[in-house]
């Protein structure tokens, strides 16, 4: 019986303990005054289902055991996950947005096109109608716009606040 236990927890002494107890519950029943037709049967039959509960009760104390961490010992968020990097992230989208959305309409639209649609200045000025040569003025002005932003939002000064940096 011991034997057949080991092999199937493969940790002697929890064998051990599985087959005291199933001899406890075996005697128990025997004491209850029951008949028991084949008491060897019933002894692997009741040596299985302790197996199966204790590997049950491991299971859930490691689930338990997950759960029980504490903060601390919780793996951190990426960087770009954290709640203070979202909310900054956010807040600098919408000023890249408010920034492109200064610019006059058809520097905005050249500027969008290429930056965000990915055409060629060629393409953007046939469809605008006007040249080359403007399609890259218009983006130059919207690349200048997002600089300002960003210097803005790392709290270096810029043009836009009269000092140099």
């Amino acid at each position: 019986m011991l034997n057949f236990c080991t092999r199937m927890v493969k940790d002697r002494d929890a064998a051990a303990d599985v087959v005291q107890e199933s001899y406890a519950r075996l005697l128990a029943i025997q004491q209850s005054s029951a008949s028991i037709a084949e008491p060897r049967a019933l002894l692997y039959q009741t040596a299985r289902r302790i197996m199966v509960d204790l590997y049950r009760s491991d299971r859930v104390r490691e689930h338990a055991d997950i759960d029980a961490l504490t903060e601390a010992e919780q793996p951190e968020l990426p960087a770009h996950q954290q709640p203070d990097a979202m909310v900054a992230s956010m807040r600098a989208i919408e000023a890249y947005a408010a920034a492109i959305e200064t610019l006059p309409p058809r520097c905005r639209e050249a500027f969008i096109l290429h930056t965000f649609d990915g055409l060629p200045y060629a393409q953007i000025a046939e469809h605008m109608g006007t040249s080359v040569s403007m399609v890259e003025k218009h983006i130059a002005r919207g690349r200048l716009a997002c600089r300002d932003c960003e210097r803005q939002l790392l709290g270096h000064p810029g043009p836009q606040d009269g000092r140099t940096g």
